[in-house]
């Protein structure tokens, strides 16, 4: 109806709103800083993609190679009257031996222009790895030692090596081998890591992780042998473990035996009896083992507890590299009783020119091991491995130097 005022019922929707008129120049800077970022963007990516920055992306560099001929003089011996210059080339290489503690030796007419640089030892010894294929053969034990077929052996290769020549004759030489490895963790990481890397480790064969630990210590430098089980006289109240050879066994029984201690790790440079008593004193028994170690390229040492032992003597007849232990340091484990024998042995390398020791791998034996060979430079005695000091000894007696 024309004239009739709008109710809320019949009035347009949105024809009451009120207009908002923005300003003008609010909408204009919002276009103008929109135009300025998209700008700003667009000039970024072309120029990541169109111009290479020297200073980014993947690492360059530009050197000049310059290719200067060999001074005829860098091998003249340095001047030896007075006033005279040495040349320049002389002089980097004397500046070269004061910082970097390098010796520099010129050689002379026989290489002319050369500069030989001598690196001083650290000292450093580092056995052969462990295992070599040439020298292991595969079994249900595991992996038996062998000769290789070059005539390798294990005991020649897994060996420590001498190492540097002392600067002055010793006054003696020790060598100590600790046993009983392998079974107690913590004595065995002791020993491995508070013994100097010249003292030779035996270990049992019933440890745990066997090869690892054996690895480890041969990776410190200690050369390692293996325990072998034996009857003692009062088996089987003290029984050394599984596998034990037996002097009352069959030849092929305790062959079975032996090759299942023999197979419990690698790297070992020869085998040790572990008590025996009874077996190493019956050469009857020891003579069918012997034949079987010495197809194997193994030394045989007797750890010197047993007075009536023929272990030593049976192996160089049956053509085996061996050695007998002259002391057992800690019979007696108190700390004064193993200085007293340390001592012993001191005196019987000056005697003698070699001795060799064994040990237990006790807490107390290893602290005072430890000690003692601290004091040894000083004395002019030098700790070499077994192996070393089956070498200086006479084989066909197997005690008396050479």
């Amino acid at each position: 109806m024309a004239g009739t005022p709008l109710t809320e019922l019949n009035r347009p929707l949105g024809q009451d709103r009120l207009v908002r008129h923005g300003k003008p120049w609010a909408r204009w800077a919002a276009f103008a800083c929109t135009g300025i970022v998209g700008c700003a963007f667009l000039a970024l990516v072309f120029i990541l993609l169109f111009r290479r920055d020297p200073d980014g992306g993947e690492p360059m560099a530009t050197a000049a190679i310059v290719t200067r001929p060999v001074q005829p003089d860098v091998a003249v011996a340095p001047p030896t009257e007075p006033g005279a210059r040495e040349t320049r080339n002389q002089s980097t290489a004397r500046q070269l031996e004061s910082e970097s503690g390098v010796t520099v030796v010129r050689p002379g007419a026989e290489v002319p222009g050369a500069i030989v640089i001598t690196v001083p030892d650290s000292g450093e010894v580092k056995l052969a790895p462990a295992p070599d294929n040439r020298l292991v053969e595969r079994s249900r034990f595991g992996l038996l030692p062998k000769v290789g077929p070059d005539g390798a052996t294990p005991a020649q290769v897994y060996a420590r090596p001498p190492g540097p020549a002392p600067e002055a004759k010793p006054a003696g030489r020790i060598a100590l081998m600790v046993g009983g490895l392998g079974i107690s963790q913590s004595g065995t990481a002791d020993a491995i890591a508070k013994l100097p890397g010249a003292v030779s480790l035996a270990f049992a064969p019933y440890g745990a992780e066997l090869e690892r630990v054996v690895q480890r210590a041969r990776s410190d430098g200690h050369e390692v042998f293996l325990q072998v089980p034996m009857e003692p006289f009062d088996y089987p109240d003290n029984d050394p473990g599984p596998h034990t050879l037996l002097a009352g066994a069959k030849g092929a029984d305790n062959l079975d035996r032996l090759h299942w201690v023999l197979g419990r790790f690698t790297g070992y440079v020869g085998i040790v009896n572990f008590l025996g008593g009874r077996l190493t004193a019956d050469e009857t028994a020891l003579s069918p083992i012997l034949r079987e170690i010495a197809g194997r390229g193994l030394i045989v040492v007797d750890d010197g507890s047993s007075s009536r032992s023929q272990l030593a003597a049976s192996a160089v007849r049956a053509h085996i590299p061996a050695l007998k232990v002259d002391r057992v340091i800690d019979t007696v484990t108190r700390a004064d009783a193993i200085d007293e024998q340390l001592q012993r042995l001191e005196t019987l390398a000056g005697e003698q020119g070699v001795a060799v020791g064994t040990a237990s791998a006790l807490p107390v034996s290893i602290e005072r091991i430890a000690r003692w060979a601290k004091s040894l430079e000083a004395k002019g005695i030098v700790i070499v491995p077994v192996s070393a000091a089956r070498g200086l000894r006479n084989p066909s007696t197997t005690g008396s130097l050479r």
